[in-house]
């Protein structure tokens, strides 16, 4: 029971953060303009590729600092924290992204990029030295990504560019520096978040 309470809060938290997060919008809009199913494929490779990324580096952590694991989890607290900082310095800045080849390799290249450093990789990191089983972190964090480039894929044809990204980053920057404390409070005190234990 505990291994699916973990699994459904890494899913939900992961797949939370992507549907507000600026590569989903950017998926969207690309989905709008280029064949769904390809564009699916191309960001779920990507998302394949970074949520492998972030397991390696949470387990290299995790095994390097074991002894001083609290101090990783407050440190993960406190990078989320400055993400969401920067986030807010740099709230009305776009980035651009080069197109590909086609419209899978196009896909792939624009969420790889976009996803490198991103929340949902600071998240899965971070979910690796909350809990015990990074396996089932990868997976549940990759499903949780693959569900929402689904979305994006559905509904882009339907919405393209009309959605603005910029009025949810906002709520974005202010979940990030909330779960950074909640992080930092649980590395000081894992006692308060009983259903967290790994």
């Amino acid at each position: 029971m505990p291994d699916l309470v973990a699994f459904a809060i890494v899913l939900g938290t992961i797949a939370f953060f992507e549907f507000l997060d600026r590569t989903n919008f950017a998926l969207l809009s690309f989905a709008s303009r280029e064949p769904p199913v390809l564009a699916w494929v191309g960001a779920t490779a990507a998302f394949g590729v970074t949520t492998l990324l972030s397991v390696a580096v949470g387990s290299v952590l995790v095994e390097t600092l074991r002894p001083e694991l609290s101090l990783v989890r407050v440190a993960g607290g406190l990078l989320l924290i400055g993400y969401a900082a920067y986030l807010l310095l740099h709230h009305d800045e776009e980035k651009p992204v080069r197109a590909g080849r086609n419209a899978l390799t196009t896909a792939f290249l624009m969420i790889f990029l976009l996803e490198l450093g991103d929340t949902t990789m600071i998240l899965t990191i971070n979910f690796v030295a909350t809990y015990t089983d990074a396996v089932l972190v990868g997976v549940a964090a990759f499903l949780g990504l693959a569900l929402v480039a689904g979305t994006a894929c559905l509904l882009g044809p339907r919405l393209g560019a009309r959605v603005e990204p910029k009025q949810l980053e906002t709520i974005v920057i202010g979940v990030l520096a909330v779960v950074g404390a909640l992080t930092i409070l649980y590395a000081v005190d894992p006692g308060a978040f009983p259903a967290l234990a790994g």
